[in-house]
């Protein structure tokens, strides 16, 4: 089934009663690293059409009217209004283009911001909470979702992308993949900022903050080399030892008594006695594994 507001595929699946519940899901997909020259911007053109007259140039297409309705809108975790316009427009009161408005909000998020490991999952995600009780502590959906609705509520077109670690870092971050094949805690939400001469521009601050805290021996210096290293990378560029599976807000799952999802990265599930605990595996029961194919 399909969501109709960000064409999310769902896969459900309904038990009869009596049926003892078990299922398996395997899914095959191919990565590769994902980087943005933010020193080469890029022509602009309106349609995805062929340009006879580009040759082999790179070319940014413009962003459709609906996709930037779509991208900007105020969602239930990020609002774009009262104290997150405030703070996005004091954060880029000095920026001249829409990269330095990007730029900005991402420095500031990588600032002031830290890792909470006491948070469950990757965090709920409430921004307005975040900044109305100045307590900036979290995790990816709280970080990373900081950092689209800040720029959505100053003009840019920005979205979390929710998906899963898969594979261990090829740039030697050990905090940064997961340790076992078994990847069912590993949900992990990106970001990405649609930047007019660039097109999606992928971020991550929130996994500055991760390398910050977790990466051996832990709790580094922000001048520290891996820490910098970090920082630069993961403004224009992701490491695809992960994958993405939506950027749904709100989402209203198929046959659900329950309420809408802020957002949707883990297994759901429901009885007659209502939803289970996502963030309980051992007792909802799922399991998820990953592994490298030729």
């Amino acid at each position: 089934m399909n969501d109709p507001t960000y064409s999310n595929g769902i896969a459900c699946i309904e038990f009869p009663d009596g049926v003892k519940p078990v299922a398996f899901l395997t899914s095959r997909v191919a990565t590769r690293d994902h980087t943005v020259d933010l020193a080469q911007p890029q022509p602009l053109r309106r349609t995805n059409r062929p340009d006879p007259g580009a040759g082999s140039r790179a070319v940014v297409v413009s962003l459709p009217p609906s996709a930037r309705a779509c991208f900007t809108q105020a969602t239930s975790l990020l609002p774009t209004d009262g104290i997150v316009k405030k703070t996005a427009l004091e954060i880029t009161r000095t920026a001249r283009t829409d990269a330095d408005k990007a730029r900005a909000i991402y420095e500031w998020i990588v600032e002031h911001t830290f890792r909470d490991p006491k948070v469950r999952g990757c965090g709920i995600g409430d921004i307005r909470g975040m900044l109305e009780t100045e307590n900036l502590g979290g995790k990816c959906a709280d970080l990373n979702g900081l950092f689209v609705g800040l720029a959505r509520a100053a003009g840019l077109p920005a979205r979390d992308v929710y998906g899963l670690r898969v594979a261990k870092s090829e740039r030697g971050f050990k905090s940064l993949g997961p340790a076992t094949a078994t990847v069912t805690k590993a949900q992990h939400c990106r970001a990405e900022v649609y930047l007019t001469r660039y097109g999606w521009v992928p971020v991550d601050p929130a996994d500055v903050r991760k390398v910050i805290l977790e990466e051996p021996p832990g709790n580094l210096q922000a001048d520290s080399e891996p820490v910098r290293q970090a920082r630069a990378a993961l403004f224009g560029s992701w490491e695809m030892n992960w994958i993405g599976f939506n950027f749904a807000h709100d989402v209203t799952l198929p046959g659900s008594a329950g309420g809408k999802l802020g957002f949707f990265m883990y297994p759901q599930a429901e009885t007659a006695n209502g939803r289970l605990d996502s963030l309980d595996p051992e007792h909802f029961k799922y399991e998820i594994t990953a592994r490298e194919v030729a």
